[in-house]
């Protein structure tokens, strides 16, 4: 089909960042486009290829964030703009709730194949992470007739309503939106750096702590799902102590709760696994998916045990726009490269070099109090050296010269102070590498 005039695969400044023209792009952005938009580097791109934006001004940044985790693929992925093309080529929608299509099946098809559990599954097809974790929440309520959703600290869901209600920090996504949804509860969640208590058995003293909450303030027999990110994104690449997820299903199984992974940020070979529960053989009730899903398209995707996705009603799931016959043909295509790629390998491979560069920083620049995560999904949390307070001040600095020098790096955070890195599974060693030595050059700066 069509062959792409892909970028070369490095960095180029041609003016200062940001250029002449997306300063004066940015005026019109400024008088079109809602102030409540945010906006993570002051460029505007033109083109983008596998791990490279290339700005209206001529220069190449490395993109160490694909989109927040969509394009991990590549940006504009061969396969993808093939099976995109073809479908635009052939229809462009017709309502899978009206008159269906191959290829929304076939993503089913795919996603109950690759998640973990060999029991029968099914799936639903949406726009976002944010309304396939509603319909998660929907699913699991009406299979369970029970009406409480316990949720963890620092979690991020979504936007919408119900999910801001799911999500735990308040500035920027909650601040003045309420009121929010009802028969949310929020438990503690195990985050190393940052625990009181014994880390040799925080394990144990969180799991105690969570099954407490459900038990006394709940009631297990009122809690219709429990839903954990595995790795939390926003809140800061939080990863769970070993044993905690393991721990959280069983209890979940034993109590008749549906145990809900949201793999909206971690799923899809982002964490060196197709799922980041794989990491320790936990096999939920139901799977949320989307970012990496489709290579740059929206869609999104609810997974679960058979008899819970058909306990639903006739028509009581859809909606006009979910599994868009375009949004599908980009998703078969992303899951084309995966394998073909072997992307999970991949993101493997980008996890040794990107933790092991990370560690040495940390090393020689005290101001990084902790390197963690998992694969090509990893961050580092900023404190005032000596101490844990955070420090937001030298996050700032440090994205604003990387940014400076072609480099987008991504901040998360309940505490607003950690860096975190998302780049393309398909970004060479070389381009990986660069973007780590400007980054060593920016702790310098300090």
């Amino acid at each position: 089909m069509t062959t792409l005039t892909n970028l070369t695969q490095e960095r180029r400044l041609v003016t200062a960042i940001p250029g002449p023209k997306s300063t004066e792009a940015l005026k019109r952005r400024t008088e079109a486009t809602s102030g409540g938009l945010g906006m993570a580097i002051p460029v505007v791109i033109e083109r983008a290829s596998d791990a490279i934006l290339l700005d209206i001004d001529g220069n190449q940044i490395i993109d160490l964030g694909s989109g927040i985790g969509v394009t991990g693929v590549g940006n504009s992925a061969q396969r993808v703009v093939d099976r995109v093309i073809e479908q635009v080529q052939a229809f462009t929608h017709t309502c899978f709730t009206v008159a269906p299509y191959m290829n929304y099946i076939e993503v089913c098809e795919k996603l109950n194949a690759l998640t973990p559990g060999s029991h029968k599954k099914k799936s639903l097809l949406v726009n976002s992470g944010a309304e396939a974790v509603e319909n998660a929440v929907k699913i699991a309520r009406h299979y369970t007739k029970r009406p409480a959703i316990v949720v963890f600290e620092h979690s991020y869901h979504g936007r919408t309503n119900l999910t801001m209600a799911l999500t735990a920090k308040n500035m920027p996504y909650k601040e003045g939106f309420g009121p929010f949804a009802p028969e949310i509860y929020r438990v503690p969640m195990p985050y190393s750096f940052h625990w009181v208590g014994d880390q040799a058995t925080i394990t144990e003293d969180a799991i105690d702590m969570v099954t407490h909450k459900i038990d006394k303030e709940i009631g297990a027999h009122n809690v219709a799902a429990i839903l954990i990110e595995p790795i939390q994104g926003e809140g800061g690449f939080i990863v769970p102590p070993k044993g905690f997820l393991p721990a959280l299903a069983k209890y979940s199984k034993d109590n008749g709760i549906v145990f809900i992974a949201d793999e909206v940020q971690t799923g899809l070979d982002r964490t060196g696994h197709m799922f980041a529960v794989e990491e320790e053989g936990v096999v939920p009730d139901m799977v949320v998916t989307a970012k990496g899903i489709a290579g740059g398209l929206p869609l999104a995707a609810v997974t679960g045990r058979a008899e819970v996705m058909d306990s639903v009603h006739t028509s009581g799931l859809g909606g006009t726009y979910g599994g868009n016959p375009i949004a599908c043909a980009a998703a078969l295509g992303a899951m084309e490269t995966m394998e073909e790629e072997n992307l999970v390998a991949r993101a493997k491979h980008i996890g040794e070099i990107l933790g092991s560069s990370l560690r040495e920083l940390a090393k020689k620049y005290p101001v990084i109090g902790e390197v963690r995560g998992r694969g090509a999904m990893q961050a580092i949390e900023l404190v005032e050296p000596g101490t844990k307070n955070p420090n937001t001040a030298a996050m700032s600095a440090v994205v604003k010269y990387c940014q400076s020098q072609g480099v987008l790096i991504l901040t998360a955070g309940t505490y607003s102070n950690v860096v975190r890195f998302l780049p393309p599974l398909v970004i060479t060693d070389e381009l990986l590498k660069d973007a780590l030595s400007v980054l060593d050059d920016a702790f310098a700066s300090l």
